[in-house]
């Protein structure tokens, strides 16, 4: 008698959902510890930077007020982060998001306290000006087929000026209802920009993992024609990232401006470093060599730890720049052997 097949076996021998279980079994193994050292290392350095700072500086380091300070304060860059996260993923460059939080930021400031529009009205013009960043980004990138790299890093030097045109000075007095929203504190006593920087990379994170655009994310960012063969929309993958990069660094102005109660033309440039030294740091943890949310949320809160930590030992000033600076050399240089890796196993 013919041996059945495994597909009969899972069928007619065993039990009711044993098929899948032992589907499951075959598929299941146990990482090494080499690739759980790529995965969670990023969470061993941040337990020993926290370890170390909280024994040298333990009254000023290791506290609540400090930890609410760090969540509260790095909310606006990890948002911004997140905006990055999508045109990279896809292989785009998107220098302009400083532009578009700069833009934003602004209008906040002069349509609410200058202006006297209410705060709502304000949002909405702030979140419109994000729509025609994004679009001009793509009619140059998509349509003219100027390199991504080239038209942000011009566009978003552009509407920097732009914000410094419209107010060349420093606003405080934003509405109470905005600031309300963003600064005060919710659970656990840490203020509300938290909260919303953690939902919005719960929501990345399930775009990314759960969702065929996600996957259709990571298709286009490694082969755009084999991507496009295989059905894929990649001319709208595209596009749509860079609108949504946009759309996502003007609210990441909006909560800035609630954050610091007012706004001003010079805040905005000073992100764009640090927003792309998460970005490449979190595509070194959680999942190796692919840009990912959750990641870039724990690279935002692994640097500014570090920075914390350094200031209040007495390196404040240049301090910053160098740790970013050298975090984004070293970020990049991670992030590339770990997707050698990748391919080649």
């Amino acid at each position: 008698m013919a041996e059945p097949r495994n597909s009969e076996v899972d069928s007619v021998t065993l039990p009711r959902g044993a098929s899948t279980i032992r589907r499951f079994a075959s598929g299941f193994r146990v990482p090494n510890p080499a690739e759980l050292a790529d995965r969670f290392g990023i969470l061993v350095a941040w337990a020993v930077i926290i370890a170390m700072f909280s024994v040298v500086e333990p009254n000023t380091f290791f506290t609540f007020a400090n930890l609410r300070i760090v969540l509260g304060t790095q909310a606006v860059l990890l948002i911004l982060a997140l905006a990055l996260l999508l045109p990279l993923t896809v292989g785009e460059f998107d220098l302009s998001v400083t532009g578009a939080l700069g833009i934003a930021l602004i209008l906040i400031g002069y349509l609410n306290i200058i202006r006297g529009w209410s705060i709502l009205a304000a949002i909405a013009a702030a979140l419109l000006s994000g729509v025609v960043i994004g679009l001009v980004n793509v009619f140059f990138v998509m349509v003219v087929r100027v390199e991504s790299i080239v038209v942000t890093l011009g566009s978003g030097t552009m509407w920097l000026g732009v914000g410094y045109g419209i107010w060349g000075a420093n606003i405080s007095g934003v509405s109470d209802a905005l600031v309300s929203v963003t600064r005060n504190n919710f659970i656990l006593d840490v203020p509300f920009a938290f909260w919303y920087g953690l939902l919005l990379t719960l929501l990345f994170w399930y775009l990314y993992a759960l969702t065929p655009l996600g996957r259709y994310l990571y298709f286009v960012g490694a082969n755009r024609q084999v991507s496009r063969l295989s059905g894929i929309p990649v001319s709208a993958i595209r596009a749509g990232s860079l609108m949504a990069s946009a759309i996502v660094s003007s609210i990441a102005g909006i909560i800035l401006a609630g954050v610091l109660g007012g706004s001003g033309p010079n805040i905005a440039a000073g992100y764009l470093l640090p927003a792309f030294a998460a970005v490449f740091l979190g595509a070194t943890a959680i999942s190796p060599g692919r840009f990912n949310p959750l990641g870039t949320f724990i690279a935002v809160y692994f640097l500014i730890t570090g920075i914390t930590g350094l200031e209040l030992l007495g390196f404040s000033g240049w301090v910053e720049n160098v740790f970013y600076g050298a975090s984004l050399v070293l970020a990049v240089a991670l992030s590339r052997l770990a997707a050698r890796r990748r391919f080649t196993q």
